[in-house]
Formats: C-alpha cells, structure tokens, sequence
C-alpha cells in the first residue's frame, strides 16, 4: 500500500488516498481499477482489508480519505458506543455532494495510475454503497456496485441516469434502511437493464465487513462473488 495526494477539484486543499497494486503489474500487465469507498469509519482497517483483497483478485485499487474536510485520517470500528457516535457525527456533517466531487477526482486519478488500463469504477460500502449508486448516476465511472447502501429509495429520480452496469447487495434485516424503503427501492428498479439488485435474506446491515459484528460469512462470500464477476467482466 501507498499514500499519495489528491486535490481537490474545488481547490480547498489536498485530501489522501491510499493505493494497493497486484503483484501481476510487476509482469507489465495491465489491469483496471476499483475506487473504494469507506463507510461511516473511515479508511480503517476492516476497510484496507477489503481494498488488499480486491487487489489480490487482479484490481488496482484506491481509497480515497473522505472524511478530510471534517477529520483526516478517520480509521475507527464498529465495536464500542463511542466509536459508533463519532462515526453518526462524522456522517450528519459530511456533505455527500462534495463527497462525489472527491470520488470523481478520485475516479479520474485512478484511470492514470501506473498500470491501469483505463477502465474504472467503484465499490462502496454503507454511506459509501450510497454513494456508489450516486457515482453510478452522477459520473462516468464503468461500473459501480453497492454494499447494503443507505436510503437508496431517495435515489430513484436520478436512476434514469445510469448508462453502466450498476449492482446492489441488500441485506433484507438491514436496520439502517427500513422495509418500507428497501420495497420501494426494488419496485423502481423494474426495467431498469443498468441494475441487478440481489437481497440476502436473515442477515443485517454490513454483513460483508471484515471482522465486524453482523458478519456473516455465507451472505459475504456470495456477494463479493458477484462483485468479481463483474469487476472482472468490465474492468479487465
């Protein structure tokens, strides 16, 4: 892993993104690359953890520091109430729509990495499933794909929008995205042929954190099957 620094497109400063490569690129092969998006915690580790293995699969891969403007270097878990409130305190300040000016320029860096054939996209988690499925809407990112994201339903206006292959994992207990919205999410995907959603059901929210307390390692190892899948039939 390396660190290197973005700036921003809006010029108030520079933010970090860290950067994992596959051994093939040491062959001189190419490969695309996979913009990876934290969740309420930050970069932390469970968050890296995921980023290395994407890379271990053949993905550049990059995580960009979202949370710069507020606290740079955020890396927290889920394990203790008071990592929980600062990570709701994070997220009620954090502007999402500067958020996706940050991926884009994220996204655009990734495509010139050494290596990188060019092709990119993303894959987010929680706050950053949502914003996955807004850079599949709002960027010009190859695919996206979207872990257990939050109030997707609130998206639906712009699903018009996406011209690349779009994928949502849908934990069907998720605590954080009530039933009622989960519903109306699935009953406004219908024709949508940019979308495949898959919903697993008896498992909760960030049942595919590494290492976290709604871990499940079924739901997991289905979905992140799919994911490569279709990271690998895009990107490479």
């Amino acid at each position: 892993m390396r660190e290197i620094k973005l700036k921003a497109a809006d010029q108030s400063g520079e933010f970090s993104a860290f950067v994992w490569e596959p051994k093939g690129l040491k062959a001189g092969k190419e490969a695309g690359a996979v913009v990876v998006i934290q969740e309420i915690f930050g970069v932390n580790d469970s968050l890296r953890e995921t980023a290395a293995s994407l890379a271990e699969q053949g993905f550049i891969t990059i995580a960009p520091d979202l949370f710069w403007r507020l606290e740079p270097g955020v890396n927290i878990s889920d394990k203790s109430d008071a990592e929980w409130q600062k990570a709701f305190d994070l997220m009620n300040r954090f502007d999402q729509d500067k958020g996706i000016e940050d991926l884009k320029t994220t996204l655009a860096e990734a495509r010139e990495l050494p290596g990188c054939n060019g092709n990119a996209g993303t894959i987010g988690f929680c706050l950053g499933g949502r914003l996955a499925v807004m850079m599949a809407t709002r960027s010009d990112s190859d695919v996206n794909v979207s872990y257990y994201g939050v109030g997707l339903d609130s998206l639906l206006p712009e699903f018009d929008r996406i011209q690349a292959p779009l994928m949502l994992h849908i934990a069907d207990e998720d605590e954080f995205f009530p039933a009622e919205g989960r519903e109306k999410l699935i009953e406004g995907l219908e024709g949508n042929e940019w979308v495949d959603a898959f919903v697993f059901p008896e498992v909760q929210h960030a049942f595919a954190r590494v290492g976290g307390v709604h871990y499940d390692a079924r739901a997991a190892t289905i979905a992140n099957g799919h994911t490569t899948e279709l990271l690998a039939e895009i990107l490479d």
